[in-house]
């Protein structure tokens, strides 16, 4: 079995090692230096990336934040989870999100939730897979031509 470790990405070269496997999600973002920004901008807005290593290497990466509202109370939002296409089907994804569920729980978060893209077939067969339930429609617009 692998060596498993999920630490918080603080520093900029914690935060620039997670690249490699955010960029397979979040593909827009072709820049390491601007993922680095982005992630940085982010956490003085709450943002935390969470990752998880197995000998040495990131095989999995979420980013989340601590939300509240009406509609659902404290929450734990996850707004990216992604595994390494290489590491799929490994529990690597599992890991981190039980993981995620645990901060959610340390927390006293009523609900963990996400959005996820409609075209993401294998992401919302391993969510079924962890319990959770679809909620409910996300809309969008955008804002400017």
């Amino acid at each position: 079995m692998n060596k498993i470790d999920i630490s918080l990405a603080q520093s900029a070269e914690e935060i620039r090692k997670c690249f490699p496997v955010m960029r397979e999600l979040r593909t827009h973002i072709a820049d390491e230096n601007e993922f680095v920004a982005r992630v940085q901008r982010q956490q003085a807005q709450g943002y935390l990336l969470a990752y998880l290593e197995a000998d040495g290497e990131v095989r999995a990466a979420a980013g989340y934040r601590y939300l509240e509202s009406l509609f659902s109370g404290k929450n734990l939002y996850v707004d990216d989870l992604v595994t390494r296409d290489a590491d799929r089907s490994r529990g690597f994804g599992g890991q981190l999100i039980d993981w995620l569920m645990e901060q959610a729980r340390a927390n006293s978060c009523e609900t963990l939730e996400l959005d996820s893209g409609v075209q993401r077939f294998d992401a919302h067969r391993f969510y079924f897979a962890k319990r959770m339930q679809i909620s409910s429609y996300h809309f969008r617009i955008k804002t400017s031509p």
